[in-house]
């Protein structure tokens, strides 16, 4: 006679299988798990942005940024770009944006284009590293201290 290891009324046909737990999306809805997921990453985001902006804050002192760094950090197209060179050349003054968007006459944008890609720049580089490129000087619009820092370091004085 043979003993089996396994005592007889735990015994289990081969052929039966054992049920299949059900997932978490199964459970609660493949819409409402995608949900719970979404909201999780976008709270570690959060934390994450808290953390390096605070990295950068305590950094602030020794980082030096130049002309491609803040063009990268706080452009959006070429449009921009043409924007702050023409700022730049103007100096200290500023200029009005109707003054810059007659320079810029072959990318066909008028003085209401010009101030709202302003601000908009102001807003990118100000949400990312806390600092304006740009300020309103009467009706004129110039370029920060900190941008014509920026514009007047080149590579070999150290920026980064």
């Amino acid at each position: 006679m043979e003993t089996s290891e396994k005592p007889v009324q735990n015994q289990e046909n081969d052929n039966e299988k054992q049920p299949k737990k059900r997932s978490q999306a199964d459970k609660v809805g493949k819409l409402k798990y995608l949900l719970q997921k979404d909201q999780k990453l976008d709270k570690d985001i959060a934390e994450i942005r808290a953390m390096v902006s605070t990295l950068l804050e305590g950094l602030e002192s020794s980082l030096h940024y130049d002309q491609p760094r803040i063009e990268k950090l706080a452009c959006e197209d070429e449009i921009d770009r043409a924007i702050l060179q023409v700022l730049y050349e103007a100096g200290s003054p500023g200029l009005l944006p109707k003054d810059a968007a007659t320079k810029l006459d072959r990318y066909k944008i008028n003085r209401h284009h010009v101030r709202r890609r302003l601000v908009r720049m102001n807003k990118r580089l100000q949400k990312k590293i806390k600092k304006s490129i740009v300020e309103q000087r009467g009706w004129h619009w110039a370029l920060t201290g900190f941008a014509f820092e920026a514009y007047g370091v080149t590579e070999e004085d150290g920026g980064i």
